[in-house]
């Protein structure tokens, strides 16, 4: 009783800030983090959070309708602030009274933040550095996440333990939520003990038995090991590449030769410089479905944290749940009794 006792002070602030009784935000991942997912998260006491991606408002108020009929308990809805119509799925959210929204992909403008403050939602923005999470305070944010080199899908340079140790002791305004490279609760509770108010994590909960991606994209992440997971490469400077860390396979090695038959191209005047980023740019687009819907975990985009390396079986989501929070009560426990003799 004592070990809940003193993890449920850590996270305390976390839990009153979600609404939840486990402050674990779950990872919007893009055609992974659905209706599904996200109510199985929520109703074992987690954090749900929908991936809205590249959905139009139409779409995303449909998700939303889903996933309240599979779970009364609180979730969010991950937007991207580059989407050209950010401001019509706020309002969307607003119609369907979410409780939070998190913006990823940049910062947000000061028209999006005043329809999330205004409609009393509360707003999480990942913030890569200390400058960055500073200014996201000013800005109104009621929370930030810090997200390490080591998560999946798109990341930022600095690993995950030297941005916590970066942000955590120097910002006390707002509840922070640690990400990146995270899969078990002795780590959980290593970010508690820092500071953090909770932990989010992504790749560990990709092999959900309520996750519906394809079995041959959860099997890929049950085999892998953690230095699988590699971040896509960039041949050129001036062809820009948004890192992206995911399971290397075949894919990854013709992401390498497409780049430099376009190098090639541009260096010999057959294709113009802006084309040829354009070309670039736009290779692995559909590529991340092909993976988790199709099962195309050749060519696909298996888009996958270092922490896929702590993956190692299908369970339910309550069940990952239940296993973390075992994991940081044992590690408690035996403190307690290295203390006690």
């Amino acid at each position: 009783m004592q070990a809940y006792s003193y993890l449920d002070s850590l996270w305390h602030r976390g839990k009153e800030f979600l609404g939840v009784e486990v402050p674990i935000l779950a990872g919007a991942m893009t055609w992974v983090s659905d209706r599904h997912l996200v109510s199985a998260i929520s109703n074992a006491g987690g954090f749900g959070v929908i991936a809205c991606g590249a959905m139009e408002p139409h779409h995303l108020d449909h998700e939303i309708s889903e996933t309240k009929k599979l779970t009364t308990r609180p979730f969010g809805v991950n937007l991207i602030t580059l989407h050209p119509d950010l401001n019509k799925l706020i309002e969307v959210c607003i119609q369907h009274h979410v409780s939070h929204i998190i913006l990823a992909g940049g910062l947000p403008n000061a028209e999006s933040i005043k329809m999330v403050k205004n409609a009393g939602i509360k707003m999480v923005c990942f913030a890569p550095a200390l400058a960055l999470a500073k200014r996201l305070i000013r800005m109104g944010v009621d929370a930030l996440v810090i997200e390490g080199h080591e998560a999946g899908g798109h990341i930022g340079p600095v690993t995950t333990s030297v941005l916590a140790q970066e942000i955590i002791p120097a910002l006390k305004e707002v509840p922070i939520f640690v990400a990146g490279g995270i899969g078990r609760g002795e780590a959980i509770l290593s970010y508690l003990e820092m500071g953090a108010s909770g932990c989010q994590l992504g790749t560990r909960f990709v092999c959900a038995t309520e996750c519906r991606a394809h079995p041959r994209f959860k099997q890929a992440f049950i085999r892998a090991s953690s230095r699988d997971a590699v971040i896509s490469p960039q041949l050129d400077a001036r062809f820009p590449v948004i890192p992206v860390r995911a399971l290397e396979n075949e894919g990854t090695q013709k992401f390498v030769e497409f780049q430099q038959q376009t190098i090639d191209q541009v260096n010999r005047g057959e294709v113009e410089l802006k084309e040829g980023q354009l070309q670039i740019e736009k290779y692995w687009a559909g590529a991340l479905r092909r993976a988790v819907v199709d099962g195309d975990v050749e060519t696909g985009s298996v888009m996958a944290g270092q922490s896929v390396g702590l993956v190692n079986k299908e369970q339910p989501a309550k069940e990952i749940i239940d296993e973390l929070i075992a994991q940081a009560i044992t590690t408690i426990e035996m403190r307690n009794k290295v203390k006690v003799s």
